[in-house]
């Protein structure tokens, strides 16, 4: 079950998933008597990590990420407890608002959600070289979505479409079907049913190519490719 409120009166197992939680909320679980597992996926427990190194170097530090995203909230939550100046960087219009602070530090630190497009990283950098007196960049993006994300593209260069199946509430899932619709024509669906909407399209298509998000079951994977077949 997951939950937005711990009950009062309850105890049990609280388990904290991949995405991360912020300090402070693990606290209140614990005080409250609740056991806490820990399922932090070990390459956000790294951005976590190098965010905090950044805030305590004294570096104004910079998560590339959507704000509202719960992998970005924990990784901004566990750098505040060592600085006030951490900023949640979503795109470049959110890094020139605040140009001034940065020219005003000495030092500028960035990290990256890890289901996050190389593209942005490399075009806040690129903006933030000829203002920032000191850079330190950790590319925390990982290593299989940028794999996934590589070998998608060279899929999409020779397909006719392409079906990006996942949640799309996934980060690493909605960034796919982005990435791909640059190359050729893209559809996002969750599930099998959801090809019913696109029959057209596909009859009138020679090659298909099909990826997935990180965290798509293997079994919905196989679903769409039968459903496809039968199309």
């Amino acid at each position: 079950m997951t939950v937005d409120k711990l009950p009062d009166n309850e105890t049990g197992i609280c388990i904290v998933r991949s995405h991360g939680m912020a300090p402070q909320k693990i606290k209140e679980v614990t005080d409250k008597g609740f056991e806490v597992v820990d399922l932090t996926c070990l390459d956000v427990k790294k951005v976590q990590q190098k965010a905090v190194q950044l805030a305590q170097e004294d570096f104004l530090v910079l998560i590339l990420g959507k704000p509202e995203h719960p992998e970005v909230i924990a990784i901004k939550a566990n750098a505040e407890m060592y600085s006030d100046n951490v900023y949640v960087i979503p795109d470049i219009n959110a890094l020139n608002s605040i140009t001034e602070k940065i020219k005003e530090h000495n030092k500028v630190g960035v990290v990256i959600q890890t289901t996050q497009k190389p593209e942005l990283l490399q075009e806040i950098v690129n903006a933030l070289l000829p203002i920032a007196n000191e850079l330190k960049v950790f590319n925390t993006i990982c290593k299989s979505t940028s794999m996934r994300q590589r070998e998608a593209k060279e899929l999409a260069k020779t397909s006719d479409l392409m079906v990006v199946v996942g949640s799309k509430k996934s980060a690493n899932t909605t960034h796919l079907a982005e990435i791909l619709s640059a190359i050729t024509k893209t559809i996002h669906i969750e599930t099998a049913d959801d090809l019913k909407e696109y029959q057209e399209i596909i009859k009138n298509v020679e090659n298909i190519g099909v990826t997935a998000g990180a965290s798509t079951p293997e079994n919905i994977i196989k679903q769409v490719i039968t459903e496809l077949e039968k199309i």
